[in-house]
């Protein structure tokens, strides 16, 4: 049996550095992946300058986007609407996101005024079930 032949690791030459990138390109490219420690700065700029009026909107309210991400949306707003092609909670796209609940409520009350999303009450489940329902499915049951 022969002995594995090794080769000898040699040294990479080092990566070429990376030239300066400016803040707008840099806050571009990582819309909506920083973590909990958002500058005030970035987040008055998601929420743009409106004239401060919110939508009524809680955190179970669902979100459906009506149209694909027109050219001049924000990164922000972008991917709201490619994520809201099925209905999402206004939690979940914040969660997704990583923005506060408030900014996200400015977010999508521009939004909605511009008819990009709709926003519909979330689907309320009964207390209790139907006795019918119940009973027809205890008799199904029995049948088998």
């Amino acid at each position: 049996m022969t002995p594995p032949r090794r080769t000898r690791r040699r040294p990479q030459p080092p990566p070429a550095p990376q030239p300066p990138r400016s803040p707008a390109t840099e806050a571009a490219e990582t819309a909506g992946t920083k973590g909990p420690g958002d500058n005030p700065e970035r987040l008055y700029s998601v929420a743009g300058s409106g004239d401060g009026a919110r939508a009524e909107l809680d955190l179970v309210t669902l979100i459906v986007a009506r149209s694909a991400p027109p050219v001049s949306a924000t990164p922000e707003q972008a991917a709201v609407l490619r994520l809201c092609t099925a209905p999402l909670s206004v939690a979940e796209l914040s969660a997704y996101l990583r923005l506060p609940f408030s900014t996200m409520t400015v977010l999508l009350t521009e939004l909605i005024t511009a008819e990009l999303v709709q926003a519909r009450a979330p689907i309320v489940r009964q207390a209790l079930p139907d006795r019918s329902l119940l009973e027809a499915v205890m008799h199904g049951l029995q049948r088998l």
